[in-house]
């Protein structure tokens, strides 16, 4: 999968779209991260086969898939921190959590690929600056901030805990409820600043070592 990231492009959108879609990016992608986090609640399994409704190669594809990822290695974490989790069923779930960490990584910088091209033609203007992060990383925190609200909503919900714990919960939603408002402003305004100029992006990619067998000395020094 990973593999696949990075050499595949997002489909750039019609050329009268792009506007509409650099002025509502975030409108575009917060109903699809949660329709992906429902889809998955449906079997709540984290071998159900995802099945994405979006075009393949579009924007709203990759978005999904990144929500999809997202909300598995979410259960993924869950599971592992069980403490009667059997040693080698943990092990491999290490390994499939390690692969879904690389394959998030990849999609990330596939859907900033995007981005790199939905603003290639924009000249910085003089004395335009650089974001901490790039776009599509924003978007990735974006995507998990959907998922701390979905499961924290789920906790506020429940009929099994007493007034306190859903109390203290919903004081939690509360906050999460009004960081997604100032990631939704934040994130227009940085896709708003980039598109007049005012800021210009670059992709640094993650370069991982502990994947690569030519840098992790675990790997490359077993095969001497």
């Amino acid at each position: 999968m990973a593999e696949h990231y990075r050499h595949t492009k997002c489909n750039s959108i019609e050329t009268e779209n792009k506007q509409v879609i650099m002025e509502r990016f975030t409108e575009l992608s917060w109903p699809i991260f949660n329709k992906a986090i429902a889809d998955y609640h449906r079997t709540d399994n984290v071998d159900t086969p995802i099945n994405n409704p979006y075009p393949a190669r579009s924007i709203e594809y990759y978005l999904y898939l990144k929500c999809w990822i997202d909300t598995v290695q979410w259960h993924f974490e869950d599971i592992i921190r069980d403490p009667g989790i059997d040693p080698v069923e943990a092990l491999t779930l290490k390994r499939r959590i390690d692969k879904s960490n690389q394959d998030r990584t990849d999609l990330v910088e596939l859907i900033d690929s995007y981005f790199l091209d939905l603003y290639k033609d924009v000249t910085p203007l003089e004395g335009a600056t650089i974001n901490t992060e790039s776009p599509a990383w924003a978007v990735d925190r974006y995507s998990i901030l959907s998922l701390k609200i979905y499961h924290m909503q789920e906790e506020v919900n429940r009929t099994d805990v007493d007034a306190e714990h859903r109390a203290k919960c919903q004081a939690k939603l509360d906050i999460l409820n009004e960081q997604y408002k100032d990631m939704t402003t934040s994130i227009g305004q940085l896709l708003d600043d980039i598109a007049a100029g005012r800021k210009y992006m670059k992709v640094y990619r993650q370069m991982k070592m502990y994947n690569d067998p030519a840098l992790n000395p675990v790997l490359y020094g077993a095969k001497k």
